[in-house]
């Protein structure tokens, strides 16, 4: 999958379209129920997802005007809006949803082509702007998951888990804390290596499998290790 910021524009239209779908069958009791995230209803992920699109509206309008424009006020702030946002109506929810939506695409859209190489500082760091658009893209995705809705990493397009994996297997094999392993997925000779690759398990499975295994989404039961023995245990990613 390109990183290219407005040819991932209809990846993230299909993804919010798959998500207000399912926000859209939720009633109040389900919304009030857990999530897959620890302590989190499933109305806390929508109302980090509606926030998460307002802070990448921050962060592409601090692109364009070259304004420091934080994506959140403040960590207190973030956590904030969302515990005030989370037991909300369903038809809340999906309002607020649908016009974030729409107000991330409206960013987008305004951004000029030299606005995209600027810098911006994100929660976790400093990104290029023209990596925004695959920064909403993966939230949709990974918590759309995350609600617990019937929506699997196996449902990810291929495109999507296949960049995810390799993202994630990148920023693994650049940290001194990982586990050695190889990572391969079905269907592939391709490898991602991380850490010593002499004596490192091979860990192989569906590539959707093997990201939502990375990031914590999975318990790898779909995955296989040769020599045989338990699955490595990934760190807690971001």
């Amino acid at each position: 999958m390109t990183t290219d910021p407005l040819l991932l524009t209809g990846e993230v239209d299909d993804a919010t379209a798959r998500l207000l779908r399912a926000a859209a069958a939720l009633d109040d009791a389900e919304i009030a129920a857990p999530s897959l995230l620890p302590g989190w209803t499933r109305g806390h992920v929508l109302a980090h997802l509606a926030r998460n699109a307002d802070g990448f509206v921050n962060l592409l309008t601090a692109a364009r005007t070259g304004e420091p424009i934080p994506m959140y006020a403040s960590p207190e702030a973030r956590a904030a809006d969302i515990e005030a946002g989370a037991s909300r109506p369903p038809a809340a929810h999906l309002d607020d949803l649908r016009h974030s939506a729409e107000r991330f695409a409206e960013a987008v859209a305004a951004m000029p082509v030299e606005a995209w190489s600027a810098t911006v500082q994100t929660r976790r760091g400093p990104w290029k702007a023209a990596m925004l658009v695959w920064g909403r893209l993966r939230e949709i995705e990974v918590h759309h998951v995350d609600l617990d809705v019937g929506y699997r990493a196996a449902d990810w397009p291929a495109a999507f888990a296949h960049h995810l994996l390799h993202e994630v297997g990148a920023g693994l094999a650049a940290r001194t804390d990982v586990p050695a392993m190889v990572l391969r997925f079905d269907g592939s000779r391709h490898e991602l290596v991380v850490g010593e690759r002499e004596a490192a398990p091979l860990v192989s499975g569906p590539v959707a499998e093997l990201a939502a295994w990375l990031i914590g989404r999975s318990r790898g039961e779909a995955l296989t290790v040769a020599p045989d023995g338990p699955l490595p245990t990934p760190p807690e990613w971001i």
